[in-house]
């Protein structure tokens, strides 16, 4: 095998070894927020678990919040996530493209939901979820942009609405304080506030020659 084969070989190698790595932390963090809480989570016990020494946790995820972060990813934007993203961008029409926003929503909030529930149920306190979760917040703002910028290349955005405030109005319907209100306190299935959010987004950022209603059910009569 020619030597800059047998290299990209072998980087490919520790690639994975280094991603099999990352995951096995991951898991056994989550183990241990279930069987000891947060207090009982240290890195020396992650690190027994993974069957990795605690200077590769360090030097992976820095501190005990870097792997939260992490299991906090994994279960927000995985594989499904990048698969379904990849089925909104690609739809030609603009608002099919947008209507996928809405089950992208519910995956991710589904999944916080039940991690965060996880993290408070494991004693994490207060402090660390809310910048946990102010960090997800940013980063589903920025991974947003590429939404809105295809509407506004389609000109389909609503002519009153600049580009800053549609990414806005996009962000806050998607966000995780409506899923809250709607899902957990007012007890809406995940299905119906898909249904709702799709018509929301459609009528609040698409143009009126747009909008396809008139063929759709209310969401109240689902």
């Amino acid at each position: 095998m020619p030597k800059i084969k047998k290299r990209l070989y072998k980087s490919l190698v520790r690639q994975r070894q280094a991603g099999d790595t990352r995951l096995r932390i991951v898991e056994a963090t989550r183990q241990l927020l279930q069987s000891e809480g947060y207090a009982g989570m240290t890195v020396e016990g992650i690190a027994q678990r993974a069957e990795v020494s605690a200077q590769s946790v360090y030097a992976i995820f820095k501190s005990k919040t870097g792997i939260l972060t992490e299991l906090l990813d994994q279960a927000t934007f995985g594989l499904d996530y990048e698969d379904a993203v990849q089925k909104a961008l690609s739809a030609r029409d603009p608002e099919t493209r947008l209507r996928l926003a809405a089950p992208i929503a519910r995956q991710i909030h589904d999944a916080q939901s039940a991690t965060f529930d996880l993290l408070r149920g494991a004693g994490v306190v207060a402090p660390e979820l809310a910048k946990l979760e102010r960090q997800r917040e940013r980063l589903r703002y920025e991974r947003q942009e590429r939404m809105i910028t295809s509407l506004r290349d389609a000109r389909r955005l609503r002519p009153a609405l600049d580009y800053t405030t549609a990414r806005d109005i996009f962000w806050m319907l998607t966000g995780r304080d409506v899923y809250r209100m709607l899902v957990r306190e007012r007890g809406w299935s995940s299905q119906k506030y898909e249904g709702w959010l799709a018509d929301t987004l459609v009528q609040s950022l698409l143009t009126p020659g747009g909008l396809k209603l008139a063929r759709r059910r209310p969401v109240h009569q689902r």
